[in-house]
């Protein structure tokens, strides 16, 4: 359901303000600690960010090593883009977007024209994140600031099914902040205050961290996130109703070292996020909190033994509260109804999820293996109470159980490597109205061949890929029933014999890796890909009519309704095709980047084709900076080309130019600034947009902010 209204804080809000204000002064203006700076012409070396080992590699590999479709954006990326909401991160990252409609404090992530119900995988810290509230507009809500993300890796594709049940889109994976990422080598303790202020909304964020080594073997660190954002402007210059937001976040976490090959990382993060809908009637208020347990005990004289046990829960409620009355009908028997004002419906959702995994490393004759094989299972229990007969019925109450396993064999031989997987899937689903369930064995093989060794092709690898992805339906798929409560009176069906979604994906890629090109310290990384993935079984909505025989549609006639039923069927197969390119090249005082994603797809059903709605726009994005005075300041600009897919008519080509800088005025104080759509022009998200509604994105913003640093 679409945000149409900006919220005022709260009494409560405003007292949280005024707390988290408070300690972010009393932070910055704490005594910094006199420090010989050290030179930072460190910072001039080469900066090879793809070889930096990803969280999705269960093997241990950089980007550039791994035979996928697979991207990083770590720490300086996530500074330099000063995003006030994960969506922001993604720029210029090719086959990633993210839907928000106007509301900026959640995000749907769109990954290679897939989204919504779990195609898409969204792990923070290992948890799985599976919230969704149904209705119009954005379907799966996702809440992480990011201040508190130190890196974020994306794996493209159904070969991401090691990583669990459903990802036939691919893997999103965001890992929080350590305490050894934000320490230096001979602190003990540190803190840190940063103030933000953007332009366009009048945006204020407040962020604080501390961490604290206990000793060699323990030690914590903890953030704190304020944001209090007022409604933009589109490059109009028409404000957009509803985006404006506040959230409270906050991060604890806590690595434990028990032996000396061994490491145990318990973690907490959480948000309290609110906003308001449907013209200023409805408040927002959602709160979540992930709880997240990880172990890994390895040994390099064992090197059978790579073992790790993840366990975590992921709480989330979102409550709608009515602050006017409000004229709806009843969803069980359609009579007109007064909601009143306090109402309120609640949408909860508890996962809980396990995740257990090995890796053995040998070798037989000339071959080296790589094998791992685990388990994970995972329940997704949902709550949704509405007492004065609200829109409940959008998003039904019910449990779904989802488990597999797999095993997976890297082999490698000189210049060859193949890659062979199997994975099997289960799922039950229990509601009120309908049982479901099923199975199902997804295999993977990849081939990769590095055949030159002069010293220029030498970092050139080919690779072809089959794989196949399984996704149970979801409950709102299979258990939505009753009667739609808004404007027009029709039922909901349900469908207990929807069939899971099936993906399989051809896909052809190189790799390539140099460094040393012109001068001792400059590098090149690219990655491309095509790909074509073929989604069989394709679940969406689809509009039923009483007067077509077998349908199961009965139309009751009376006032406000309509002869229509709405149910989620298996009414299609999908077709997705595209090209990914990435490269990056660093010389130490200049760098610069070049990403493509260009992408098509379709449905097809008895032989006629449409669009498929969640295919986002094909993008070029380019990027040039340079270092300067030592490394203390980076400076550049983006360029980014958008086309719409076919079909988005309500949409047209745009092209974005921003600027960015930050400046280390010393070891502890550093300034950031950044200018977000330079030449203020008004576009608009394929995936926010249609031919009835369109939201446009924030015209001209100004960013600007400082983090002030005290440590030993």
């Amino acid at each position: 359901m679409t945000g149409t209204g900006a919220r005022g804080a709260s009494p409560t809000r405003r007292t949280r303000r005024a707390i988290l204000l408070a300690s972010a002064a009393l932070l910055a203006g704490s005594p910094a600690v006199a420090q010989e700076e050290t030179d930072l012409s460190e910072a001039l070396a080469r900066v090879t960010v793809l070889d930096q080992i990803t969280i999705v590699s269960r093997t241990g590999e950089s980007p550039i090593d791994q035979l996928a479709s697979v991207s990083r954006v770590d720490r300086e990326q996530i500074e330099r883009r000063q995003a006030s909401s994960p969506g922001g991160l993604f720029f210029g990252v090719p086959g990633i977007t993210a839907q928000s409609d106007a509301k900026r404090a959640t995000s749907s992530i769109n990954v290679r024209g897939l989204q919504d119900f779990g195609r898409v995988s969204v792990i923070v810290d290992g948890a799985r994140q599976n919230f969704q509230r149904s209705g119009h507009g954005t379907q799966s809500l996702f809440f992480l600031d990011p201040e508190l993300i130190q890196q974020v890796d994306v794996i493209r594709g159904p070969v991401a099914n090691t990583y669990g049940s459903g990802a036939i889109g691919g893997v999103v994976f965001f890992e929080t902040k350590d305490a050894e990422d934000f320490l230096r080598d001979d602190e003990t303790y540190a803190v840190s205050a940063t103030g933000r202020y953007e332009s366009n909304g009048k945006g204020w964020t407040t962020s604080a961290v501390g961490a604290y080594r206990i000793n060699d073997a323990v030690d914590v660190v903890g953030n704190i996130v304020w944001r209090d954002f007022g409604d933009f402007k589109d490059g109009g210059g028409d404000r957009v109703s509803g985006s404006g937001f506040d959230v409270l976040s906050g991060l604890l976490k806590s690595t434990i070292r028990p032996t000396e090959f061994s490491t145990l990382k318990l973690g907490w993060s959480g948000a309290d996020n609110g906003w308001t809908e449907r013209g200023g009637l409805s408040d927002i208020d959602v709160r979540q909190n992930t709880f997240t347990a990880r172990y890994n005990v390895t040994d390099p004289d064992q090197t059978w033994l790579d073992l790790n046990i993840n366990g975590s829960f992921n709480g989330v409620a979102l409550d709608q509260t009515f602050l006017a009355p409000s004229q709806q009908f009843s969803s069980v028997n359609g009579a007109p109804i007064i909601i009143p004002a306090g109402a309120q419906t609640n949408y909860d959702l508890d996962t809980l999820g396990v995740d257990i995994w090995n890796t053995s490393r040998f070798s037989t004759g000339l071959v080296d293996h790589e094998l791992t094989y685990g388990g994970d299972w995972l329940q997704d229990d949902v709550v949704t109470t509405s007492p004065s007969g609200g829109a409940d019925v959008f998003t039904p109450s019910g449990k779904r159980r989802v488990g597999g396993a797999y095993v997976q064999n890297k082999l490698t031989y000189d210049w060859l490597e193949v890659i062979g997987g199997l994975r099997y899937d289960s799922y039950s689903l229990d509601g009120t109205n309908a049982q479901s369930s099923g199975d199902r064995l997804s295999p993977r093989l990849t081939v990769g061949v590095t055949p030159f060794d002069s010293e220029a092709l030498a970092g050139l690898q080919f690779y072809g890929t089959y794989a196949e992805g399984y996704r149970s339906p979801s409950v709102t798929e299979t258990l939505i029933s009753g009667l739609h409560p808004n404007g027009v009176v029709f039922p909901f069906l349900p469908n207990p014999n929807l069939r899971p979604e099936t993906a399989k994906t051809w896909e052809a890629g190189i790799n390539y890796s140099r460094d040393g090109i012109f001068n001792g310290n400059d590098s090149l990384r690219i990655k491309a890909a095509y790909f074509h993935n073929d989604v069989q079984d394709y679940i969406g909505g689809v509009n039923l009519s009483p007067f077509v025989p077998g349908s199961g549609c009965r139309f009751t006639p009376g006032a406000s309704r309509i002869p229509i039923c709405f149910q989620y069927q298996n009414f299609a197969s999908a077709e997705i095709r595209g090209f990914e390119f990435e490269a990056l090249y660093d010389q130490g005082r200049f760098f610069g980047g070049l990403s493509a994603s260009i992408i098509d797809g379709f449905t097809e059903q008895n032989g006629v084709r449409a669009d498929l709605v969640t295919i986002p726009s094909s993008q070029v994005t380019a990027q040039l900076g340079m270092r300067a005075y030592e490394g203390r300041l980076t400076f550049g600009g983006e360029v980014q080309h958008n086309v719409p897919p076919s079909g988005a008519s309500f949409a047209d080509d745009y092209t974005l130019v921003n600027l960015f800088a930050n400046y280390q005025a010393s070891e502890n104080v550093r300034l950031d600034f950044r200018v977000d759509n330079l030449f203020d022009v008004k576009y608009a998200n394929p995936l926010n947009a249609s031919t009835t509604t369109t939201v446009f994105e924030p015209g001209l913003s100004v960013k600007v902010g400082a983090t002030v640093r005290w440590g030993g």
